[in-house]
């Protein structure tokens, strides 16, 4: 559930998709399935260890070039499987339109 109360839907798939990831320095990468995702989080499974990894803040690489991503946080770890959610970026600054700048910094 979200904060306003609405119920967050989850698309599940059958087979998992493969996706990695990966530390936000680039110091380490993991394959994964990904099992659910939603607006929020997801659920992975991942193959190798992640003993000894810092899963406070990492990517999720949604293509194998890494144009796709989001920033995630760790939520539960059993086993081989793990629940993530997603951090929301700051938000922008909002400029001034083009016409109030010039009056501005005139």
């Amino acid at each position: 559930m979200t904060e306003d109360g609405k119920l967050v839907e989850r698309v599940t798939f059958s087979r998992g998709v493969d996706v990695c990831i990966m530390a936000i320095d680039g110091t380490w990468r993991r394959d994964c399935l990904l099992n659910a995702i939603s607006d929020t989080d997801a659920a992975l499974t991942v193959e190798g260890s992640i003993q000894g990894l810092n899963l406070k803040e990492f990517f999720l690489l949604l293509s194998s070039t890494g144009l796709a991503y989001r920033r995630c946080e760790l939520v539960r770890v059993n086993g081989t499987e793990m629940d993530i959610s997603f951090l929301k970026g700051k938000p922008a600054k909002k400029r001034p339109p083009a016409g109030e700048a010039d009056r501005i910094g005139a």
